[in-house]
C-alpha cells in the first residue's frame, strides 16, 4: 500500500459579494431555502443561549440578565458585523453570508467542527472541510488503509475532492499504472502520464466522461478554487483536456463500468464505487470490483500472486 502527498489547494468562488455592514453578503444560486431559515434561527438561538458572558470574555452584568448566554447585541459586536444584519441573520430572514462572516459567528459561539459545518449548510453554503487536512498522511484513520488493503487483490485508492491520490493499495498500481514518480492527481494523469493513460480501455470515449464527472464535482462546491487550479494547470499543458472541459458536459459518478487495457493479461473489466467517508468528509474510497463473467477476478489475482512476481511480469507490468 503506497501513501501519496497530494499538492496543497485552494479554491475557486464563483459567486458574486457586496459589502454591506454587516460584512459581505453573498449571492448564490444555491442559497438556503425557507424551509431552512426556521431552523437556521433556532439553531443560532441555542447556541448563543448556551455561551455565557464570562465564556465570551464579558462582565455578567451582576446576574441580573433575563435570558441565559449571550445577548444578540454581544455576538454581533463579538463578531464584527452590525447588530441589525446578525439579527436578521437570527430571524432566518432570506440573506447569503460569506465564509468569514459564517466563521467569526462560530468563533463567538464557540461551536465545534461539526456545528461550524451545520451552520454552513444552513446558511446556504459548501461546507468547510474538516479540520484534519487531507495531505498530511498522520490524519489519514488506520482503518480506511486496512480497508483498501483488505480488498487486495483487487484495485482499491483514496482521493480527495480534487481527485488528488492520497493512497492506494498494490492492485491499483499493477492495474492501473498508479506510481510515486507521477503527479498525483487522478484527473491529470489520465491526461498526460502515457502509462495511466495507456490502461484506459477505449480512452477517446472515456475521456468525455472522466472530464464531465470532475466538472460535477467542481458543481458540488462551486465556493473552492482548488478545482479551479487543477483546471487551469491540466489546461495548459493538455489541448484534449481544455477542448472537453468547454464542452461543459456534466455526468454523475456513482457505480460504472470501467475497463483497463493492461500490457500482460488483457482487457480487465471492474464494477467501480465511489463510497464517501462519513468520518472524512474530505475523501472518497474508489473500489474496484470484477465485473462477473469476464474472468478479470482470475487474471488480477494472478498479477498480484507470487509467481507473477516471481517471473518478472510484476515490474514489467508496473512499468508498460
Amino acid at each position: 500500500m503506497v501513501v501519496a502527498a497530494p499538492p496543497a489547494t485552494r479554491g475557486c468562488d464563483e459567486t458574486r459579494t457586496t459589502r454591506g455592514r454587516g460584512g459581505t453578503v453573498t449571492t448564490r444560486p444555491h442559497a438556503a431555502g425557507p424551509n431552512r431559515r426556521p431552523e437556521l434561527r433556532d439553531f443560532l438561538m441555542s447556541r448563543r443561549a448556551r455561551v455565557t458572558p464570562a465564556e465570551a470574555g464579558l462582565p455578567d452584568g451582576g446576574g441580573r440578565r433575563r435570558t441565559p448566554g449571550l445577548r444578540r447585541e454581544e455576538v454581533a459586536v463579538l463578531a464584527g458585523v452590525g447588530a441589525s444584519w446578525y439579527q436578521w441573520l437570527e430571524q432566518g430572514r432570506d440573506i447569503t453570508v460569506s465564509p468569514q462572516v459564517l466563521d467569526a459567528v462560530a468563533r463567538v459561539l464557540r461551536l465545534t467542527g461539526t456545528e461550524r459545518r451545520h451552520l454552513y449548510v444552513l446558511a446556504g453554503l459548501n461546507p468547510p472541510l474538516p479540520d484534519s487536512v487531507v495531505d498530511d498522511p498522520d490524519h489519514l484513520c488506520d482503518g480506511l488503509m486496512r480497508l483498501i488493503e483488505g480488498w487486495l487483490p483487487n484495485p482499491a485508492h483514496i482521493m480527495d475532492p480534487y481527485w488528488n491520490t492520497v493512497a492506494y493499495n498494490e492492485s491499483a498500481a499493477v492495474v492501473m499504472g498508479f506510481r510515486p514518480e507521477i503527479r498525483q492527481n487522478c484527473l491529470i494523469s489520465f491526461f498526460t502520464d502515457p502509462v495511466y493513460r495507456s490502461r484506459a480501455a477505449d480512452w477517446e470515449r472515456n475521456a468525455g466522461q472522466v472530464v464531465a464527472q470532475y466538472r460535477a464535482a467542481c458543481a458540488q462546491r462551486p465556493d473552492d478554487e482548488g478545482f479551479a487550479l487543477i483546471v487551469e494547470e491540466l489546461a495548459a499543458e493538455s489541448p484534449e483536456f481544455a477542448d472537453l472541459w468547454a464542452r461543459n458536459d456534466v455526468q454523475s459518478a456513482g457505480q460504472l463500468v470501467k475497463e483497463y487495457e493492461h500490457p500482460v493479461v488483457g482487457t480487465l473489466s471492474f464494477e467501480t464505487t465511489a463510497l464517501q467517508v462519513p468520518a472524512r468528509p474530505d475523501l472518497t474510497i474508489v473500489m474496484h470490483n470484477p465485473v462477473p463473467g469476464t474472468n478479470t477476478a482470475e487474471r488480477v489475482a494472478w498479477l498480484n500472486s507470487p509467481e507473477a512476481r516471481r517471473g518478472g511480469l510484476h515490474s514489467v507490468s508496473v512499468a508498460s
